[in-house]
């Protein structure tokens, strides 16, 4: 392991010294002092440390450069910090890494099982047969949520469809200018739908339908979106700007539709 990583002094010694490589030749202790956390006295110390066990020479009067036996202990220094930054990275947090699951069927903890994406939601089915798997942390029978960790693989998943149905101003007819027939067709295929502005909820109970949220639309639709589900978005003409907008910034794709009859 690092020394750096071991104790202070020999961390702030890596930084300074780092701060004198991007400096280099014109160093500024300063600067150095500001960037590291330090006092100008304690980088003044370090320098000279770094001077003494040949890591930097000095060329002049705030002039240094970084030697080439200072460059390999650089290098020796961050490999070793890569080295353990990747091990927690790639062992520790990757092992304890847990989400949470619908269980299809009962599983028992420590079983291994496949990882699906159904409806927005993250679904786990006893067995490896999926190109996605992890292995159950916790009991659950079919319909509960179960403690997941250890994945691999990738989770198939396609993109939802987004449409949004664009609803009149209520001076312009409102809700009461919708062709409901359509709405309602688009509606019953739906996965999930929102609304945004009073027309837009006015025009859905026309249709004796409600909207699942009727606040922050497009980034629900967005979000719902990214994770396959198909939505209609019902808003008004002052709202739609905005909710394409979301749509657009999350680079969802979608189609615009007037909501109007004939």
């Amino acid at each position: 392991m690092s020394r750096a990583l071991e104790d202070k002094r020999t961390a702030t010694r890596l930084r300074v010294l780092v701060e004198i490589a991007d400096r280099q030749p014109a160093v500024s202790q300063g600067e150095i002092a500001e960037a590291v956390g330090v006092t100008s006295q304690a980088v003044s110390e370090y320098i000279r440390d770094l001077v003494d066990d040949g890591f930097v020479e000095k060329e002049g009067r705030s002039r240094y450069r970084v030697t080439k036996e200072g460059v390999d202990w650089l290098f020796r220094e961050v490999k070793a910090i890569r080295r353990f930054t990747d091990h927690v990275t790639e062992d520790v947090l990757q092992s304890v890494q847990e989400d949470a699951a619908l269980a299809t069927d009962r599983i028992e903890a420590n079983e291994t099982v496949t990882l699906s994406l159904r409806e927005g939601l993250l679904h786990a089915t006893p067995g490896d047969a999926g190109p996605a798997t992890g292995t159950a942390t916790t009991t659950a029978e079919a319909g509960q949520d179960v403690s997941v960790t250890g994945f691999e693989g990738v989770i198939e998943m396609s993109p939802g469809s987004v449409a949004v149905y664009q609803v009149p101003r209520a001076r312009n007819g409102g809700s009461r200018a919708v062709d409901v027939d359509a709405l309602s067709a688009a509606v019953d295929t739906a996965g999930l739908v929102v609304a945004a502005g009073v027309e837009a909820v006015a025009a859905l109970r026309r249709i004796d339908a409600e909207p699942t949220v009727c606040a922050a639309a497009g980034a629900v639709a967005a979000e719902a979106a990214t994770k396959g589900r198909d939505v209609v978005v019902v808003a008004s003409v002052d709202e739609v700007g905005r909710v394409t907008d979301t749509l657009r910034d999350g680079d969802v794709t979608y189609e615009l539709r007037d909501a109007v009859e004939g």
